[in-house]
């Protein structure tokens, strides 16, 4: 029997469709849940018991305020419960929803069709027990001077997520991801501190921390024989000092890694704010053969500009559309697309967040180059890459000659890297 605590609060505007996911839950142990038929009914409760409902389901298809309008009103007011949206129509107008409430910096757990199966109503509900604390604080916030003094005193660490070839199963690279050793709070994630950085002057100074550190660490592996083709991400905001490119360049000569085993990440997450800058650093840095990957592709700005203005040779398709290719087939459209885009611009294709085999298993036929997520390895310190590629190796032979062939085109020419 799954344990939640009160209440979860039901909105739909049919009877019979409350009465059924009443009993669904009564199933799975739970009774502390109360209905609503109209957004303007639950909204009012809401406001008479502030912080009672812990879970809502959200009919979107209502008469009057509908679900869409209900998750406006519920960002406007900062709820910060968790929403499941429950709908009969397309599963695509689902998805939409979810990822309408998501920018509205609601918490999301999932949406459900119509009929609703008891399976997956378990499923949720167990994945909400198991990610979500029942009194979750807020993510506690970093300040400029905080983040300042954690570079100064070397506690940016950078971790390796290996990324690994598809035909033949074979270490490729790593693409480095910087985390701080915080001495109070332990390892935080980019995510709490690099928009920080950014909008504060920082991320120059964050970044040639991380760069250093990777060429030195590929130096030490290059020298045991191991990897030596590393990715570092540099922001936008980087590309607007015209230094940056002759940096980056003396590092590479320091380090003695060639400029070809250097991929810099690009990130579309933010605007050019000097595009003539940005391209002048950008074509300095591919005629010294540094590799450039235009990162999480599609869900920034201007992919398809950046491609034809930019002189990218990798390009890296976004994990939300790669986790699940083989049983989505809005997803499976859109990485197709994205191959092919690499393909027509000679371009290595690399799918980040593949998470089992059967990502694996679809990426491998679609003829994806590389891939990189949890199925493959997580993140990882430089010490630990060598056991990691021992234990690899092991799985490689089975997930590499699975019988499959490959649809994959030719690959790209060393001058290319």
């Amino acid at each position: 029997m799954i344990v939640l605590p009160p209440k979860i609060l039901l909105l739909d505007d049919e009877p019979f469709q409350l009465k059924l996911l009443l009993r669904q839950l009564a199933n799975l142990g739970q009774d502390a849940v109360e209905t609503c038929t109209t957004g303007a009914d639950a909204l009012t409760r809401l406001e008479v018991n502030v912080g009672g409902e812990q879970l809502i389901f959200i009919d979107l298809n209502m008469p009057g305020m509908d679900g869409v309008e209900v998750i406006r009103r519920l960002a406007d007011r900062h709820y910060s419960g968790t929403l499941v949206l429950v709908s009969g129509e397309d599963a695509r107008i689902l998805e939409t929803a979810v990822r309408l409430a998501r920018a509205h910096r609601l918490n999301v757990l999932g949406h459900l069709n119509k009929p609703i199966q008891p399976e997956v109503l378990r499923a949720l509900l167990e994945h909400w027990v198991e990610q979500t604390p029942f009194a979750a604080a807020s993510p506690k916030q970093y300040g400029a001077a905080e983040i300042g003094r954690a570079l100064l005193a070397g506690e940016l660490v950078n971790y390796y997520q290996p990324k690994v070839d598809m035909a033949t199963g074979t270490l490729d690279g790593v693409e480095t991801l910087v985390r701080w050793h915080h001495p109070d709070d332990g390892l935080v994630l980019p995510d709490r501190f690099i928009g920080v950085a950014e909008d504060h002057g920082l991320i120059d100074d964050l970044t040639r921390v991380v760069l250093t550190g990777a060429l030195e660490q590929a130096r030490r592996w290059r020298d045991a024989g191991l990897v030596r083709r590393v990715a570092v991400n540099v922001s936008m905001d980087n590309l607007t000092r015209l230094d940056f490119a002759d940096f980056v360049l003396s590092q590479v000569v320091h380090s003695g890694i060639a400029a070809e085993d250097l991929m810099l990440e690009v990130t579309e997450s933010r605007l050019m704010t000097n595009i003539v800058a940005s391209l002048d650093i950008l074509t300095r840095l591919r005629l010294k053969h540094i590799g450039l990957s235009i990162d999480d592709f599609g869900m920034g700005h201007s992919s398809l500009t950046q491609l034809r203005d930019i002189p990218f040779n990798e390009l890296k398709i976004e994990g939300s559309f790669v986790h699940g290719v083989g049983q989505d087939q809005t997803k499976s459209v859109i990485v197709t697309a994205c191959l092919d885009l690499a393909r027509q611009f000679g371009m290595t294709a690399v799918a980040e967040g593949v998470e089992d085999r059967s990502d694996w298993d679809c990426l491998r036929q679609l003829g994806c180059n590389l891939v990189q997520g949890y199925f493959v390895a997580r993140p990882m310190p430089g010490a630990e890459l060598a056991g990691w590629l021992a234990d690899w190796e092991v799985r490689r032979p089975e997930l590499a000659t699975d019988g499959r062939t490959p649809n994959t085109w030719q690959r790209r020419a060393d001058h290319t890297r």
